[in-house]
């Protein structure tokens, strides 16, 4: 019913009606989907609107054409219709006749699937067909009558009835002739086909026009919320025209380049493509004597810019903005109506508008990875905070992300310890193995283990004895599996103490999951010549680059399958994850995040891969990503590794308390200056909340290959760029909200719910406000491209200093446009919220 509605209004429209509708028509969809709208377009000229709006796009949901229905006046998304049956219906409509409606759906699910391949099954396609056919002397399907919109078609050639039920029929028809998907088409059908060719023809040129001649796609703000695609969509459309004779793949390529403006002042975005257009020109002869300079090219680009005054593009850059500066340099702004529709859709869609067109894929994050049998420290803190907002940043996106802890579970130390552990606690030892109803309360991992390592190196028959243990732990004994099991247990238990306060999650595959695999990746490697035994027996594989340089070529260090003595390290290990990963797994990208100085060890890692085939090369379709994130380091005051006052490895459950202890003690401050509004309840889960959250900022805003010192005070200060000042800018957000509705009864649940209001901005900090929303989507591509958290870091920051102005400058609570300025508080804390999700930081609506 209100598709019916609205049809009957568009297309009795007049210039001023608020309802805008553009067809979005993407160039790979089935040149079948494509004609029909032609087709249809033709016949019922009357009943399609005159001012309807036809583009090229990139591809949409399900590559198929698309109608956007917009408000006009509210910029504001009505619905949207997909695929080219449900489209003709909307402008023809077929619900007053069964018989139509009948046909369309049989096209759609009984014609389109019919193929060459199922031919035994063809003459039950054809059998209806026929039927309805023989009683219009084989023309049309459905007989003309005084409502189902069959007109009287006239072309070239012919004069004759057509439905829109014939119009899908033909162009699926005519579509699988071209494609020779059926063969041998019955006379009846050819007799179909050929009386409808004429009508046919003109849409298939109609279609090649428009495909071909659009060189560059259209921007749909309805399709893709890229700020930087549709400014430079704007610019590549102004070049096309103002210098048609430059080819698409330069222009793309060389000449198209548009930037963010680094001042708001100078404008939101700049075209630098003047200067590289003026040298192209230069070297085509006669064409450079027109423009004697980059400035004048760029007059030229305005020129053709400013003249686009009715079409999708003016309503993106406000062309009274556009100012040259130096070398050429085209200085804009985005139009109000362009930004509004954008933190509009925000509100409708109760979240930021995420990037479009992303192909998903299967994978592996390799992040946290801790020692059995050792605390967490501060070195665990990067690797360990990085990769969960990879995870989150890869799960945002619609990918499968596989979180892995690759704990070191294995290996000769596991002998030594499970000597000491046998010694230091005999009760847990009975004739069965180990009694866990006796663990012993193991609480400081990091002191057991240098008490083991002390006795390893003062006790020769302890060290004796801890070697034995390796023999029969890599055996299988059951007590010393039963031991090693315990201590994994219990190591499990601390590291769990740290994910919990850090919301963490991660599912664990320790060294000793690889052992059973690493004799067959030895294996491989042999057969296929790649591995040199060195004097004393161990196995290496010499990694070269594309050139035969050695990767390593400084120390010439090879990559060591199997040690002399038997043993496998972590090369053995890291070989085995890698082809497990790719093979079994199916991932298509892995990512391994660890400190800076295994960079060396992973790009081995990643060469031998590439080179015994689990890697496409670059020329292959399915190729792996395998990419390694390296950090620096975290340092103390003195610029050395942080550690206590006593000199030992902090660790990191004491350091994430501290900074709660620290922030709880600032938030009492608060309370009693009168400058805080914290229950007494809720005072610790808010401290929890701003300090893991200050710890997490600190370390992500930054690139994680820089070294930084640690500092609680810097972390924890609410001036500057920390997470507390973020956190603080969003509650003040909330506190707004929530006083529109205690002090004005004004409630910005209830304007969303009702649709009575939407957003309107005029002020220029609302204009910057909303602009640094709406670079969201952007943001995170780029995020993605490196996968390094510290962008969102900086978006979010620029954004809160945008709230900071927004609220300083523009009054929301008792203002005429307070409703308007309450929705983009909301619109702007559900952005934030959605980046200190990807970030892992919690958030407070009060402080």
């Amino acid at each position: 019913t209100t598709a019916t509605t609205t049809a009957t209004a568009t297309t009795t429209s007049t210039p001023e009606s608020t309802v805008q509708l553009i067809l979005s028509i993407p160039t790979s969809c089935e040149e079948s989907e494509a004609w029909k709208l032609f087709l249809a377009r033709a016949t019922f000229s009357s009943l399609f609107p005159t001012e309807l709006e036809i583009q090229t796009a990139t591809p949409t949901l399900g590559n198929v054409p698309a109608l956007y229905i917009i408000n006009d006046e509210q910029q504001q998304q009505q619905f949207v219709i997909y695929g080219s049956n449900a489209i003709l219906t909307y402008f023809v409509p077929s619900w007053d006749d069964i018989k139509v409606d009948h046909w369309l759906e049989w096209e759609n699910q009984v014609l389109r699937k019919s193929s060459k391949s199922s031919s035994s099954s063809l003459m039950n396609v054809w059998q209806p067909l026929e039927q309805a056919l023989s009683h219009s002397n084989g023309t049309t399907v459905v007989q003309p009558t005084t409502t189902n919109h069959t007109l009287q078609t006239n072309t070239s050639t012919n004069h004759h009835s057509m439905s829109i039920a014939d119009v899908v029929i033909v162009s699926t028809l005519v579509s699988k002739k071209k494609e020779d998907t059926i063969e041998d088409f019955p006379p009846f059908i050819q007799h179909y086909m050929e009386y409808h060719s004429s009508a046919i023809a003109s849409a298939q040129l109609q279609w090649a026009k428009l495909s071909s001649s659009s060189k560059i796609q259209h921007f749909n703000p309805m399709e893709d919320a890229s700020l930087d695609r549709a400014v430079e969509s704007v610019f590549a459309t102004a070049i096309q025209t103002a210098f048609p004779s430059i080819p698409q793949e330069i222009l793309m390529s060389t000449i198209l380049k548009v930037q963010k403006c680094t001042s708001i002042k100078h404008g939101h975005y700049q075209c630098n493509s003047a200067m590289p257009l003026f040298a192209h020109l230069k070297k085509t002869s006669s064409s450079s004597s027109s423009y004697k300079s980059p400035p004048e090219v760029a007059k030229a680009i305005v020129a053709a810019l400013q003249q686009q005054s009715t079409s999708q593009q003016q309503r993106i850059v406000d062309p009274s903005t556009l100012t040259i500066t130096g070398p050429g340099f085209i200085m804009c702004h985005l139009t109000c109506p362009f930004l509004q529709a954008g933190v509009n859709r925000i509100i409708v869609d109760g979240q930021p508008i995420p990037p479009s067109s992303i192909a998903t894929e299967t994978i592996v994050v390799d992040f946290s990875s801790p020692n059995i049998a050792k605390e967490m420290h501060v070195g665990h803190l990067r690797s360990t905070i990085i990769g969960e907002s990879v995870c989150r940043i890869l799960e945002y996106c619609g990918n499968h992300v596989l979180r892995m802890n690759h704990v070191g579970d294995w290996g000769t130390q596991f002998g030594m310890l499970i000597q000491y552990l046998r010694e230091e606690y005999p009760t847990i030892i009975i004739i069965s193995g180990v009694d866990s109803s006796s663990s012993p309360n193991i609480t400081d991992l990091t002191q057991f283990y240098k008490n083991a390592k002390a006795r390893f190196d003062e006790d020769p028959v302890f060290k004796k004895q801890s070697q034995l243990n390796v023999v029969a732990l890599q055996s299988g004994d059951e007590e010393c599996i039963q031991m090693w099991k315990l201590l994994c247990d219990i190591s499990r238990g601390e590291f769990q103490k740290v994910y919990d306060r850090l919301s963490v999650h991660l599912e664990e595959y320790g060294e000793s999951f690889y052992n059973s695999r690493i004799p067959n990746v030895i294996e491989e490697f042999t057969n296929k010549g790649l591995v040199k035994v060195e004097e004393g027996g161990a196995k290496c594989v010499f990694v070269e680059e594309e050139g035969g340089v050695n990767i390593n070529n400084d120390n010439n260090v090879p990559l060591m399958l199997q040690k002399s003595d038997g043993g496998f390290g972590y090369d053995s290990t890291d070989m085995a994850a890698l082809k497990y990963r790719i093979q079994e797994l199916g991932a298509t990208r892995i990512i391994v995040i660890t400190d800076f100085t295994q960079a060396g060890h992973f790009k081995l890692c990643f060469k031998a891969a590439e080179m015994i085939g689990w890697i496409p090369t670059k020329g292959g379709e399915d190729k792996v990503r395998l990419q390694h994130i390296g950090f620096g380091t975290v340092q103390g005051e003195d610029g050395k590794r942080f550690k206590t006052r006593s000199g030992d490895t902090v660790r990191l459950v004491d350091l994430l308390d501290e900074a709660v202890l620290r922030m709880e003690s600032q938030l009492r401050e608060r309370i009693s200056s009168g400058s805080a509004n914290i229950a007494e309840d809720e005072l610790h889960k808010t401290a929890c909340i701003l300090g893991y959250g200050a710890v997490k900022y600190f370390d992500l805003r930054r690139n994680p290959t820089s070294n930084y010192i640690f500092s609680y005070d810097r972390m924890l200060d609410t001036k500057g760029n920390t997470a507390i000042y973020l956190l603080y800018a969003h509650a003040r957000l909330e506190s707004i909200i929530s006083k529109a509705k205690a002090d004005y009864e004004v409630d910005v649940d209830d304007l969303i719910a009702s649709k009575a209001e939407i957003i309107s901005i005029h002020h220029p900090s609302e204009i910057n406000l909303a602009f640094h929303l709406l670079q969201f989507a952007d943001c995170i591509e780029v995020t993605l491209e490196d996968m390094l958290p510290y962008h969102i870091c900086d978006f979010l920051y620029n954004a809160s200093i945008a709230v900071s102005e927004f609220v300083t400058q523009c009054k929301v609570l008792g203002s005429p446009e307070m409703k308007s300025r309450l929705l983009l508080c909301r619109a702007t804390a559900l952005v934030m919220r959605q980046c200190f999700e990807l970030l892992g930081i919690g958030y407070v609506t009060r402080i």
